[in-house]
């Protein structure tokens, strides 16, 4: 792959601004996963929805999002009232839903799981926090969002777990591009006024708390093979694997692009590739 002469990158910032803000509108949202959690205003209801939403973002776009639905309905449409006050009987409703190869064995212990990161480490938003201690200053590449996903995953999986349910929970320190927890940190910590992510999760403001949340600079592209394909014919990725390298790869090359919110082009690659044929 030939190097992009500066000409040809301003061009290609104006082509992917363009696209950027014709996907990231409204309208987008009745279309896509995303669609799930702004069904609710609850902090906790959108963060619980949209998790488990992400989670099981692979597939038919259609597919997800009814079956997104569906997990609503089991949990009577109240996520964060069914994860903290389940009881065994409440589980058997979920005895029955499937995604893929998510089943009701890996749904169950997920919403035991959010059960004890709600009561024991203060919620999903914190569970994300990152290490001061362990990652000083601010690191202008992907590894805060590295860390603090792995950080988030070791939380995730700390009560007896089944074995089959660790793949549904991503490890970029294993190479994994971690689409599906990127797409949701997008989700969460973006936030533009535009009314498609929420930018609910804030950064830990003080040192005396325990960690630093992320912010919009940190946030890792969502690369699936769709987005790595359109990225490669537009020059901005080299790799020619889906892994985490790949995300740090094509992250970088958004961040000389907009430095302070790279990930908006998440919605220019993925407008291009799943509405465009590009």
């Amino acid at each position: 792959m030939k190097k992009i002469s500066r000409s040809d990158k301003r061009e290609l910032k104006e082509f992917l601004d363009e696209k950027y803000d014709l996907y990231n509108r409204t309208s987008f949202i009745e279309t896509d996963p995303i669609s799930i959690p702004h069904q609710f205003s609850k902090k906790e209801d959108i963060e619980i929805s949209g998790f488990l939403t992400a989670t099981i973002a692979w597939g038919r776009r259609a597919s997800i999002i009814s079956n997104a639905n569906k997990l609503m309905r089991l949990m009577g449409d109240e996520p964060y009232e069914f994860v903290i006050n389940h009881s065994p009987k409440d589980l058997k409703k979920l005895a029955a839903f499937v995604h893929r190869t998510f089943n009701a064995i890996d749904c169950i212990y997920f919403i035991k799981s959010l059960r004890n990161i709600y009561e024991n480490h203060g919620g999903l938003e914190r569970s994300f926090d990152l290490s001061i201690a362990s990652l000083p200053g601010k690191d202008p590449s992907c590894e805060k969002a590295q860390q603090a996903i792995s950080n988030f995953r070791t939380i995730f999986f700390e009560l007896k777990y089944p074995e089959r349910t660790k793949k549904h929970v991503s490890d970029p320190m294993s190479g994994s591009s971690a689409k599906r927890i990127n797409m949701y940190l997008r989700w969460m910590i973006r936030n533009d006024k535009r009314g498609v992510d929420f930018g609910i999760w804030k950064p830990i403001s003080t040192t005396a708390q325990r960690g630093a949340g992320l912010i919009m600079p940190d946030l890792c592209c969502p690369l699936d093979v769709h987005t790595g394909n359109i990225a490669r014919k537009l020059g901005l990725l080299k790799r020619t694997q889906n892994d985490w390298r790949a995300v740090e790869e094509l992250t970088l090359q958004l961040r000389e692009m907009d430095p302070k919110d790279p990930v908006k082009y998440d919605f220019a690659l993925f407008g291009l590739g799943a509405f465009e044929n590009f």
